[in-house]
């Protein structure tokens, strides 16, 4: 071919820049919160169980359990929405595992992005999914009769310590998508883990009502201590220790999760 005739073929134009970390990360980020358009059911399934259960758990045990129902709903509906943001947290390993089966993550990693932007903007796009359930369960909670001493600003920040310990508990569930086979797996894994994580707490009763040697089992389990301080958040009578120790445990499970998950990530290049 003539050399003039192939350089009117060729493009002139500078080949665009590949994008950088951030906006590699915000345009996963953008994808994973359109799942929650495409698949309604990751987001439905985990938010009508927890309204069912501050229902039935107002209504038919509130009286028993506390004097009134309107008095244990105060008590349990922050605990409720920590329940909520837990149990989600397992579909960012479920939405890993089904990129990795579908054959997605090759197709991300031929790709002149920041490699690690496929798992950080997944778990920043799932930030938005527990948001979204948490407000769900709150004003479903609001509807009820639950009211907030603390008002707007308590929530906001109850919600976004949550969002801080349910970012760290991501990383275990990344790892697991890793290493199974299926989605279904990956849910199975999560409930084997996250019911007693969540029903071995204080967010349905108060641990002074248990045996002792339970009472040890509660006190030492983050999720209690993110229910005691969203509840402290949400009516305004916080306990310190208990933000400190959810922000500890954060710290953590990020530590030691992250290194591993990104260490896998990179193995399976």
């Amino acid at each position: 071919m003539n050399p003039e005739n192939l350089h009117g073929v060729l493009s002139r134009e500078l080949r665009p820049s590949p994008p950088n970390a951030l906006s590699a990360c915000w345009t996963l980020a953008w994808r994973a919160m359109l799942k929650i358009k495409h698949v309604p059911f990751q987001l439905f399934d985990v938010t009508v169980f927890p309204i069912m259960m501050t229902v039935m758990f107002t209504y038919l045990f509130g009286g028993a359990l506390a004097g009134s129902t309107q008095a244990y709903l105060q008590y349990l509906l922050p605990g409720i929405v920590v329940q909520t943001i837990v149990f989600l947290t397992v579909y960012t390993g479920v939405g890993i595992n089904t990129d990795i089966t579908k054959g997605l993550f090759d197709r991300f990693r031929s790709m002149p992005i920041w490699q690690p932007a496929p798992i950080v903007g997944a778990l920043l796009g799932d930030l938005a999914r527990y948001a979204l359930a948490a407000l769900v369960v709150v004003i479903v909670g609001l509807i009820l009769g639950f009211r907030p001493e603390a008002g707007f600003v308590g929530v906001v920040l109850a919600v976004a310590l949550m969002l801080v310990f349910a970012s760290a508990l991501s990383w275990i569930w990344i790892i697991v998508g890793m290493l199974v086979r299926t989605p279904e797996s990956v849910m199975t894994t999560s409930f084997l883990f996250l019911f007693p994580l969540t029903f071995i707490s204080n967010i349905f009763v108060d641990p002074a009502t248990m045996p002792g040697w339970l009472q040890v089992v509660v006190g030492i389990n983050p999720v209690s201590h993110l229910a005691s301080a969203s509840r402290g958040l949400m009516h305004g009578n916080l306990a310190i220790q208990d933000v400190l120790w959810v922000q500890a445990a954060s710290a953590v499970l990020t530590a030691v999760f992250a290194t591993i998950a990104m260490r896998m990530y990179r193995r399976e290049r």
